[in-house]
């Protein structure tokens, strides 16, 4: 007969993570018709914990800014990467999507010895790896990853709508809402458009190829200098790394 040591031997856990750092991943981006999809990768600091990290979906804008300062001021390292309108459009959006993420976490200042997606889906990295469906919810590294990235973007489309402000992007962060695919069937897809994106494909063919390059809004009571178009030429892609 077994001894009762033996048996609580038998019945330990086994512990298969090497100890060290681990980095949360996650992107901001996949949907829209426009702009680049960007994603981040964070190492927190256990010793400087930050309150109220969640899904960057669930927060309001206020909340993600106040977070994306703390995050930045805490956090062990930080890395925000993104991959470009070609590259989405060379690639297509998953791709596009994991070659972002890879350029976060190899961003990274420190190296992490496993590193937390968002998701189903992993990127091709030379540390481990796990993919961990609604991440953004359930791992604070993630959570913070999300913020970051979402921040980051939101800024990104506000510079855009400075640039094209007949698209509001600085409104529907260039998603298809009825708002942007209005303006898109007045105006046109713009530079920052995936032309890859069924809605942006459409208003090309209406356009005969042709992209706006639209002048900065109306400044201080003077009017833009007008709006210029170019014909979308055959141009070769640089293949991303």
């Amino acid at each position: 007969m077994r001894s009762r040591k033996f048996l609580k031997a038998e019945q330990a856990p086994l512990v298969w993570d090497a100890p060290g750092l681990i980095a949360g991943v996650d992107e901001a981006g996949r949907g829209p018709l426009a702009g680049p999809v960007v994603a981040a990768a964070v190492i927190l600091d256990d010793m400087r914990p930050i309150r109220g990290l969640a899904d960057s979906k669930t927060l309001t804008a206020l909340q993600r800014e106040r977070l994306h300062d703390q995050i930045l001021a805490k956090a062990l390292c930080c890395s925000i990467a993104q991959a470009t309108v070609e590259e989405i459009d060379t690639h297509n959006i998953l791709q596009a999507t994991m070659l972002a993420m890879r350029r976060a976490v190899e961003g990274l200042r420190l190296k992490p010895v496993k590193v937390l997606v968002d998701g189903n889906r992993l990127p091709t990295l030379d540390v481990l790896a796990e993919a961990i469906v609604k991440g953004d919810a359930r791992v604070k590294a993630i959570s913070a990853a999300s913020i970051l990235a979402k921040v980051h973007r939101d800024r990104l489309c506000e510079q855009l709508h400075v640039e094209f402000p007949h698209y509001g992007f600085a409104g529907h962060k260039g998603y298809g809402t009825p708002e942007h695919l209005e303006a898109l069937q007045r105006h046109g897809a713009c530079v920052h458009h995936r032309k890859s994106f069924s809605p942006v494909a459409a208003a090309l063919l209406r356009t005969g190829g042709v992209l706006n390059m639209m002048l900065p809004a109306e400044s201080d009571g003077q009017p833009a200098m007008g709006i210029g178009a170019i014909e979308v030429a055959r141009s070769e892609l640089r293949a991303a790394p």
